[in-house]
């Protein structure tokens, strides 16, 4: 893998041990939470400004990811567990203080932390995933619904391990790259770390044990009723309109869960944000970060 100036570690955390990429040094943590079918490698773009802004980056390879442990049972995936992997991860790293920037599965585990064990916690970036009580809103609606409707198909056993796991794990990195909106931002070398995460042996099957335990722990039920946690934590919310597998009105209404919002729309860029569009995802952490006015992304588009 030819990821420069970043090293891995091994981390005993939660009562697994978890592969993380680092970069940089310091008292203060960027702990960076990947999804599905992705890799710590999807924050190859962030690592070095979190790094040059005096962070101790950490990305993790998530439970069931790269050399992490990667238990085979379900019940091993359960979003409990999950959440209390990363409260597990920020106790090992004992920060100063603490940035969790999340995309995608790792930021449902983002959004749970920030309302469960919000003292761990000092700012929250949030890419393409919305506030779980918004999701639980909209996945009652056709639209939602049928987007949706691939995790529904992930609770079969043996199939999508089938599908996903076809040509040596191209199945799941060629998704994608299909998905993306600018297939150039995920070169060969790219997926080429995607395909051989899915190829693992049993890895795939990890992977999608994440959607199996959401889904056996009662899923989105606690998010229907009123007793929804505020969370107060300064935080930045930047979504790729484009995304194949979550409408633009899960995002409508995060604002009544999160008190010190900022939220920025991507307009033409796909789910895989980060990747897809890293010069405008970072200048506006930046930004951010530096207490200045976050620009819009059209801003950053015709500075260029």
């Amino acid at each position: 893998m030819n990821w420069p100036n970043v090293s891995f570690i091994r981390v005993a955390a939660n009562g697994i041990n978890f592969e993380v990429a680092t970069m940089g040094s310091g008292d203060c943590l960027a702990l960076c939470l990947h999804g599905f079918p992705e890799h710590a490698y999807s924050w190859r773009h962030q690592m070095p400004l979190l790094a040059r802004f005096g962070y101790r980056v950490w990305a993790p390879n998530l439970r069931g990811y790269g050399n992490t442990d990667s238990p085979s049972e379900v019940s091993a995936y359960q979003p409990r567990t999950l959440v209390e992997d990363v409260a597990s991860l920020i106790k090992a790293a004992n920060p100063k203080e603490t940035l969790v920037i999340a995309h995608d599965l790792g930021a449902v585990l983002a959004w749970l932390l920030a309302m469960e064990q919000p003292q761990l916690i000092d700012r929250l970036v949030i890419l393409n995933l919305p506030h779980p009580a918004c999701f639980a809103r909209e996945v009652r609606k056709p639209t939602q619904f049928f987007k949706s409707w691939y995790t529904l198909f992930f609770q079969l056993p043996w199939l999508p391990e089938f599908i996903l796991g076809r040509r040596q794990g191209r199945g799941a990195s060629e998704l994608i790259r299909r998905t993306s909106c600018n297939p150039a931002r995920f070169p060969d070398e790219a997926l080429e770390i995607y395909r051989a995460n899915a190829a693992r042996p049993g890895g795939l099957a990890a992977m999608l044990n994440w959607y199996r335990g959401f889904f056996s722990s009662g899923g989105l039920k606690r998010f229907f009723g009123r007793d929804i946690p505020t969370i107060r934590i300064p935080t930045l919310f930047l979504w790729g309109d484009q995304d194949v597998a979550l409408s633009l009105r899960t995002t409508l209404g995060t604002e009544k869960y999160v008190t010190d919002l900022t939220f920025r729309v991507f307009s033409g860029v796909s789910h895989w944000i980060q990747q897809e569009a890293p010069d405008e995802v970072n200048a506006m952490i930046e930004a951010w970060l530096l207490g200045r006015r976050v620009p819009e992304y059209s801003e950053l588009r015709a500075s260029h």
